[in-house]
């Protein structure tokens, strides 16, 4: 199966798409891949052989030239997670040219050139609400006009394929391709394939943060006393929120979670829970701010942060070899897709439905 990465990051569409390939005997090419960023394009090429594809590298550039478009090798399935630029312009004043700028319309210049049998995107759950459902409509409709006769899209949440993280994120698939009579695309069926199918699979797995939190890291980890009482905080008088440490599902992985200042948002862990004989009746005990406080608390590290997206501690390593600091690596924890929940849809898609026929 021969397939395209778009806004790649650091590679989740990738990766869980080699492990699919690799447990189900289909085999996978990547035919090229595109990324602005030149650190994530660093831990991309440090974890994947990249010698024989295309590096768009912008896609705005390369796709203002038909030709290169026409040179890429023709692909089954083009994957990516697209930034949601603004479509607020549509239908006012100049209307519809006004937002061909948005990097979307860089994937349908693919799609109508190349015209792969299948579409894979992935993006916010938000972009389903953003400016009053306009956004989802007109990006429905440009597939269409593509050539993708049937289009879906629903809400995953990371946490529900084996990852201790709740993520919500919109997956969008389409196919130029009959698909069978009773096929559905939602959360629940590919739920409900996950835990029938995927007992077992190459897939990292943990039920809670406690599989994947070392008891012992560096110092740096650790938060100062100024800081502590800042992410301990239920908030200002103009925002009030309940906020909590210890997270055995952890809340939702961030770019800027290497700032250490967002009470309720990120995630911090204390030593003491940590170490604790019996974590779970530490979690019971009703400590008051200001005891809290004591403890020594930390946020998550690179590695952990990886694993709670689905990417061994060797992603990390070999990306840290390359001379990529922690900063840069929390901002792609942050940003990439949950190598699980894309094994998920590609299983439920490709085995359950068997759209492999298409490709094999």
């Amino acid at each position: 199966m021969k397939h395209i990465e778009l806004f790649a990051g650091i590679g989740g569409f990738r990766k869980a798409m080699d492990l699919f390939g690799n447990d189900h005997h289909i085999p996978m090419e990547c035919v090229g891949f595109s990324e602005i960023d030149s650190y994530a394009t660093k831990t991309y090429k440090a974890n994947f052989d990249t010698a024989n594809e295309v590096e768009i590298g912008d896609i705005v550039s390369f796709t203002s030239d038909k030709k290169n478009i026409e040179c890429l090798q023709d692909f089954d399935i083009l994957t990516g997670g697209f930034p949601c630029q603004s479509f607020s312009m549509m239908g006012k004043q100049k209307g519809f040219e006004d937002v061909r700028g948005n990097v979307f319309f860089n994937i349908i210049k693919i799609l109508k050139t190349k015209k792969p049998k299948f579409i894979l995107l992935e993006n916010v759950k938000n972009l389903l609400t953003h400016d009053n459902g306009d956004t989802i409509r007109i990006i429905e409709n440009e597939i269409k006009k593509a050539g993708y006769k049937n289009i879906y899209y629903n809400v995953f949440n990371t946490e529900n394929f084996g990852l201790a993280q709740k993520r919500n994120r919109l997956f969008i698939f389409a196919t130029t391709e009959e698909l069978p009579d009773d096929f559905i695309f939602n959360e629940r069926n590919v739920i409900d394939n996950y835990n029938k199918n995927l007992k077992k699979s190459s897939l990292l797995k943990q039920k809670s943060t406690l599989e994947i939190l070392e008891k012992e890291v560096e110092e740096k980890y650790y938060l100062s006393a100024t800081l502590k009482p800042t992410i301990l905080s239920n908030g200002t008088k103009n925002f009030k929120s309940k906020s909590e440490i210890n997270q055995l599902i952890a809340r939702p992985l961030t770019a800027t979670m290497v700032k250490m200042h967002r009470a309720c948002q990120d995630n911090y862990y204390s030593y003491e829970f940590l170490n604790s004989n019996k974590p779970l009746e530490y979690l019971e005990t009703k400590y008051s701010k200001e005891e809290l406080a004591k403890h020594r608390i930390r946020k998550l590290t690179p590695h952990e942060a990886f694993l709670l997206q689905g990417l061994n501690g060797n992603f990390v390593t070999n990306a840290m070899n390359e001379g990529l600091s922690n900063h840069q690596l929390y901002k792609q924890a942050g940003n990439a897709v949950s190598v699980n929940t894309v094994y998920a849809v590609l299983h439920y898609l490709f085995i359950t439905n068997n759209l492999k026929k298409y490709v094999l």
